[in-house]
């Protein structure tokens, strides 16, 4: 089938390879002509395990190209719109003016039969509004929308191996349900299950699960909060509430919180909308949500403050990680980049790594030293932060990194690293929402007094 893909950034990109990979015939149309540019020539914009080889054996089959031409699209029976929802500025709201510019340029293009898909994540009422657009100038052209649930550092497993397809639909319509059982027939064929529904609850589909998922993270860092207050251990609670199955382990994983460019914009952009619907009070919770997420990175700005013996003025501070989240360079409202900025504001000179955000970070903040190298970061530091939990930070040796820093001191902002092995290094351990130190397990099996040791499991983030 003919596929356009419209908007490729990291959503629009990864779709438009990964349609290809199906054996659809797909153009990626962005106004960007450098990241069209680099796209073409199968180079990724940003980094996203496993996406440069699929654009290298896509664009390799003649199934993929990318344009800066709307028109390109035309004769396409299937258009993806996928482009940003960012926040506006100095609102809560989400900014529908990319969505609304795409769909306004695609109209001309539009023949009988197309369906347009929506992707992008939008408030809900977006999708009947846009509806009845595209019936103006092309009423035999319909509208689906289809919302994305991608995991950065996972996006392409999640597009080819959808845990569930969402199709929000008009009711007298059904042939844009077939039309989009025949894009993802790999998947339904593999028993992906596919859900059917209106238009206002598949855009409820997206926000809301991801305003569960930031509850739920949320929830375990206000447990650390209150661990912090009475010396209980927040990785030992989450491995214990996690086994009851009506609550799970995974997101559970206290620490500094969650950011990127989906969660925060996404639950305030609900907000917003629920404000505007007026049923803001169901959602005030969510105020609480944010907050809670944002005080994390103060706690982290304290905690460094007490191992360098309460004062950053002058003092050395090694920053492990900038991105979001590991397998990813994505620093938007990034918890670990907004944590260096303020150490440096708050006096502190800071040298700051990361595998793969560093550019990114440096753009946003420029007056921070940035190295690719731990030991050029940690060199003669008198605190040492992990902040993003990339796997070769968890595996560091303590007894290495010792040697080469002024003070041994690190601040666990992920609860990524084993507390045991660092103090019996001879650091000193501090960790958001555990014990200063180690507490003695007594009256329990061996198999939970060893796991009390360890850190709580990390699971993946959105």
């Amino acid at each position: 089938m003919r596929l356009s893909v419209i908007g490729c950034g990291y959503l629009g990109a990864v779709h438009a390879a990964c349609m290809a990979k199906l054996g659809h015939e797909v153009v990626g149309i962005d106004v960007d002509e450098a990241k069209v540019a680099s796209l073409n020539a199968g180079e990724a914009p940003f980094y996203e395990p496993g996406l440069p080889g699929l654009l290298a054996e896509a664009l390799g089959t003649g199934r993929l190209r990318f344009s800066t031409r709307i028109a390109d699209a035309a004769g396409s029976a299937v258009h993806f719109i996928a482009v940003g929802t960012p926040q506006k500025r100095a609102e809560n709201g989400a900014d529908l003016s990319h969505v609304y510019a795409s769909v306004d340029a695609l109209l001309p293009h539009l023949r009988a039969g197309d369906v347009v898909v929506g992707k992008s994540t939008v408030p809900v009422g977006t999708a009947r509004d846009l509806a009845g657009r595209i019936a103006g100038a092309c009423p035999e052209a319909t509208l689906a929308w289809n919302p994305e649930f991608l995991r950065e550092g996972f996006a392409v497993q999640d597009t080819l191996e959808p845990d569930r397809l969402v199709y929000g639909l008009d009711r007298t319509n059904s042939g844009a349900q077939l039309i989009l059982d025949e894009v993802y027939a790999q998947a339904l064929s593999d028993g992906r299950p596919r859900l059917v529904m209106d238009y206002e609850t598949a855009e409820l589909v997206k926000v809301s699960a991801n305003a569960f998922l930031a509850t739920k993270i949320s929830f375990i860092n206000a447990m650390a909060e209150v661990c912090e207050a009475t010396g209980a251990d927040v990785s030992i609670l989450a491995d214990a509430i996690g086994h009851d199955a009506r609550i799970g382990r995974k997101f559970l994983n206290a620490g500094l919180g969650f950011g990127g460019g989906c969660l925060p914009k996404d639950i305030r952009a609900f907000m917003a909308r629920a404000g505007e619907l007026g049923a803001d009070q169901a959602l005030t919770f969510l105020r609480e949500v944010d907050s809670i997420n944002m005080r994390r990175r103060s706690r982290m700005v304290d905690l460094a403050r007490e191992v360098c013996g309460g004062t950053l003025l002058g003092q050395r501070i090694a920053v492990l990680g900038l991105a979001f989240k590991p397998n990813s360079d994505d620093v938007r409202d990034s918890p670990a980049l907004s944590v260096a900025a303020q150490l440096q504001l708050q006096g502190a000179a800071v040298t700051a790594s990361d595998p793969e955000a560093v550019p990114n970070a440096s753009r946003r903040f420029p007056d921070l030293s940035y190295t690719l190298s731990v030991e050029d970061a940690v060199k003669n530091a008198d605190a040492v932060l992990v902040l993003t939990e990339w796997e070769q930070y968890r595996a560091l040796d303590p007894k290495i990194l010792g040697e080469l820093v002024a003070r041994p001191a690190v601040v666990d902002g992920r609860n990524c690293l084993n507390p045991v092995l660092w103090r019996d290094a001879g650091w000193t351990y501090r960790a958001l929402g555990r014990p200063k130190a180690a507490a003695p397990v007594v009256g329990l099996g061996n198999q939970f007094s060893e796991r009390a040791l360890q850190p709580g499991s990390v699971m993946p983030s959105v």
